[in-house]
């Protein structure tokens, strides 16, 4: 089946970019508190954390030392208590292959359920501790979301789905993203679920300088 690529989330240019991987527990804190703290247009940006970890050079923290690990996981434990979001539970393994859950978030957002699917999937993963390297689990998270089961895993191996990643992620290095979650306000970078306050006084602060220049303009040239 033939597939428009297009982020149904995309908004008008300039508008805030969400940058996530359904793998990173940091881009699940961010996706839960997202829409209370950063004003919208925000156009939500799958992308896939191991290629982008190849195009940099880097690797993820929770694969290598054990203590480095233990560390991180309790830290992201201690932020989702902090957030006041749900006790994490955590798949096992993790972190795992994450391509095909990737791959159905990039038609998810072809066909306007795109941050459905991330948030159901996400909560799946991180609150439920459901595996999302399994396919069936990937699809029921789909099927939650409004996503036709069957639809979803045909497009999963559609090479225009493949491409429409493997394209997002290189555009994102392109422009300097190096992890997830990132929040690109235009041209400046806030990478880590404890900048999106930082994004959103960036957003006020420029709000409120284009309000006063609007103000300082003659009547005739508003």
């Amino acid at each position: 089946m033939p597939f428009i690529i297009e982020n149904d989330d995309a908004g008008p240019p300039g508008a805030t970019t969400f940058y996530f991987d359904l793998g990173s527990p940091y881009a699940y804190l961010a996706c839960e508190r997202l829409s209370k703290i950063v004003p919208e247009p925000v156009r939500w940006q799958p992308l896939l954390l191991g290629g982008l970890f190849k195009l940099n050079g880097r690797s993820s923290w929770a694969l290598g030392d054990y203590r480095r690990r233990q560390a991180g996981m309790a830290e992201i434990e201690r932020r989702a208590r902090d957030y006041g979001l749900a006790p994490l539970h955590w798949p096992d393994p993790w972190p795992s292959d994450y391509l095909f859950a990737m791959r159905v978030a990039v038609f998810a957002f072809t066909v306007g359920r795109g941050r459905e699917y991330t948030t159901r999937a996400f909560r799946d993963a991180f609150q439920r501790g459901r595996q999302l390297s399994l396919p069936a689990h990937v699809l029921d998270a789909a099927e939650h979301a409004g996503l036709h089961r069957r639809e979803a895993e045909d497009a999963a191996s559609d090479p225009q789905i493949k491409q429409a990643l493997r394209a997002a992620t290189e555009a994102a290095h392109a422009l300097g993203v190096i992890g997830v979650p990132t929040l690109a306000v235009g041209d400046e970078l806030f990478w880590g679920d404890d900048r999106l306050e930082d994004a959103a006084a960036l957003l006020r602060r420029r709000v409120s300088t284009a309000a006063r220049s609007g103000d300082e303009q003659p009547a005739g040239e508003r």
